[in-house]
């Protein structure tokens, strides 16, 4: 299992959200984005509409009647309703329900630093499971950390 873990310095969520899932997308693979706050999924919801004019990223927000069918699906909590194998954490809550993916992708700024490093430290005690440390550097290329 591998957990990702992006420092939003540089970037906000709204322009590296879109580009990891259009990754996952390509490889076949659908996305979970966890987001707790109702106001912040439809902000997210417009995200994955409008982020780049010639694109199109397929999306759904949890509660309709085609969440099994999304590609990319924007949920309150951990709850695959489209079988994704792979989750965004969004708001910077670290979350255990994460580990049941393949591939967790936690994104933080600098006010959810403190529990992002909690969150690094206890999964280091876990078997299985890789962690990967992301920042941005002055020009806002990522370059892994740890």
């Amino acid at each position: 299992m591998k957990v990702d873990f992006y420092h939003l310095t540089a970037s906000p969520l709204e322009r590296v959200l879109p580009r990891i899932a259009e990754r996952i997308l390509a490889e076949g693979g659908r996305l979970l984005v966890v987001e707790g706050d109702a106001a912040r999924r439809a902000a997210l919801d417009k995200t994955l509409w409008s982020y780049a004019p010639d694109s199109f990223l397929p999306h759904g927000v949890s509660g309709g009647e085609h969440d099994a069918r999304q590609p990319v699906l924007i949920a309150p909590d951990a709850t695959a309703a489209n079988q994704a194998r792979n989750v965004a954490l969004a708001d910077g809550e670290w979350r255990d329900d994460a580990l049941a993916f393949d591939r967790a992708f936690h994104f933080f700024d600098d006010d959810r630093i403190g529990d992002a490093r909690a969150a690094w430290k206890a999964l280091a005690a876990r078997d299985g499971i890789e962690r990967r440390y992301w920042k941005q550097s002055e020009s806002g290329r990522w370059e892994q950390a740890a």
